[in-house]
């Protein structure tokens, strides 16, 4: 993977008989008022020449601060996002509390122009939605991920 490419986990549980979704809201100044559109399944971009699927796991780690659950990943392919950037993603099934994520953080020149550098939260808030909201709420183009894995699940019952 090199250029504009990061990879992903779309963590999926059934709760009370619904499919929901693990999502987190984008941190950072750009993101706080925003709601719709501005959440994302955690990843990230691979470092060196490392393999997608790898990328996904230890991105999924690092911007939750917690461990992979176990389990099976089942591939959902690629989407590119408004900015042009090629995401691959992996749905997994899966259960950890939102309560429980350490998210990681990044550092920019904030505000801009300053000279000054703050960190922010790569995700300042986790959290389940059933799959109707998580189409909402998603980054639009991640959104096609999220009809990938509704498919997955109807047909191969995960």
């Amino acid at each position: 993977m090199t250029g504009k490419r990061s990879a992903g986990i779309v963590l999926h549980r059934h709760h009370e008989g619904e499919l929901q979704i693990l999502l987190g809201h984008m941190g950072g100044p750009y993101w706080s008022g925003k709601d719709a559109g501005a959440w994302s399944i955690p990843k990230g971009m691979p470092e060196d020449d490392e393999e997608p699927e790898t990328t996904a796991r230890r991105e999924f780690t690092e911007e939750l601060g917690l461990p992979l659950p176990p389990g099976e990943l089942r591939p959902l392919g690629e989407v590119r996002q408004a900015g042009g950037k090629l995401v691959q993603a992996w749905a997994l099934a899966g259960d950890l509390d939102p309560e429980q994520v350490i998210p990681g953080t990044y550092t920019m020149e904030w505000p801009r122009g300053s000279g000054r550098f703050r960190d922010f939260p790569e995700l300042d808030r986790v959290a389940w939605f059933p799959l109707v909201q998580a189409k909402e709420k998603i980054v639009k183009a991640q959104a096609v991920l999220l009809d990938r894995l509704e498919q997955d699940v109807a047909f191969g019952q995960h």
